[in-house]
């Protein structure tokens, strides 16, 4: 399951299967099509669920599965506590039961990597995909995981659909061509919203979005926080990793932390072209390294509602853990 909370509901059919928002068991060892273009109107989030772009929850039970990480001070990977080691709050409310608590390392993952094709990136942009086409080799298992690939520059466009095949996904990430203005918003919320919340999850799994950028954005018809808000429907954690070459943060920066930190995800700054290497090494480990709980809130409504997240170490000062701030309650019907 991605790391971030779903509930045991299931999704009805989308209504559409092809808009934009910028137009709007053990594992085994690890075309092009551009997206139409509609109105910024339409591609709010409060517009598109009118439209039925949005997949309508049914409620089923009102069970939270959350997916979560756990460093020490010193920031590295633990993950052997135990469930009696963490306090889970639910919309300012202790939960009312824990349903289950176990390490997560082998779930099958389902991965959009969002590559910038703006002018703003081409210093290094070759030696970018070639550190992503590495990554996804190492992570895509065959008929176990899926991935997809989306350039943006004004606009999204997928040149790799889902597949298990890394020679596929690999000539993807190669097709990718440095272009004109940046839509970053529009190519997540389009990510988010047309690819993953549209693919069907045989049982859990863990979605997740790697996001290469400079985080500037000056042709978005979607907001930042749409984007983000329609990354947690999703159910997707999104990981960054910044393209910016100044040696300092810079404003888009602070855009890719808030993303990140958002869904339960992280920032990497790799000022050094070397970095990059190890910022997808860690993506990837930490994929394979992470908590899943799964409990019943104590005051839970079907009512819509953005609900709040809280998951905190007993031991607040040796332990820090990430997951997303929260989730969309599901609609009664």
């Amino acid at each position: 399951m991605a790391q971030g909370a779903s509930l045991g509901t299931q999704a009805a059919s989308p209504a559409s299967d092809q808009s934009s928002p910028s137009s709007a068991s053990t594992p085994p060892a690890a075309g092009t099509t551009q997206a139409p273009q509609n109105s910024s109107e339409a591609n709010s989030p409060d517009a598109a669920a009118e439209n039925g772009d949005i997949p309508k929850i049914r409620v089923g039970t009102n069970e939270v599965n959350v997916v979560f990480t756990v460093t020490d001070k010193h920031g590295k990977r633990v993950t052997d506590l135990k469930q009696g080691d963490f306090r889970i709050v639910d919309d300012n409310k202790p939960v009312s039961e824990i349903r289950s608590f176990h390490a997560e390392t082998n779930l099958p993952l389902q991965v959009g990597l969002l590559i910038d094709a703006s002018s703003s990136v081409r210093d290094r942009f070759k030696f970018e995909q070639e550190s992503a086409i590495e990554f996804l080799n190492q992570t895509v298992r065959k008929r176990y995981d899926e991935a997809f690939v989306v350039g943006f520059d004004a606009t999204p466009e997928v040149t790799q659909d889902f597949t298990d095949d890394t020679e596929k996904l690999a000539k993807g990430v190669r097709a990718l061509r440095p272009g004109g203005g940046t839509a970053m918003y529009d190519a997540l919320y389009y990510a988010c919203r047309d690819k993953l919340l549209k693919q069907p999850r045989k049982g859990p799994t863990r979605r997740a979005i790697i996001l290469l950028s400079d985080g500037d954005d000056n042709q978005s018809h979607v907001t930042r926080e749409e984007a983000i808000e329609m990354a947690q429907r999703a159910d997707a954690i999104i990981y960054t990793i910044s393209t910016n070459v100044s040696g300092t943060k810079g404003a888009g920066d602070k855009v890719l932390e808030r993303m990140a930190d958002a869904t339960g995800g992280r920032a990497f700054f790799p000022f050094q072209i070397r970095d990059v290497t190890n910022a997808f090494a860690e993506i990837q480990d930490e994929l394979r390294s992470q908590y899943d709980v799964s409990y019943k809130p104590a005051d839970f409504k079907s009512d819509g509602h953005f609900r709040t997240i809280e998951i905190v170490a007993n031991d607040r000062k040796t332990f820090r853990v990430r997951a997303r701030r929260g989730y969309f309650a599901p609609v009664a019907q």
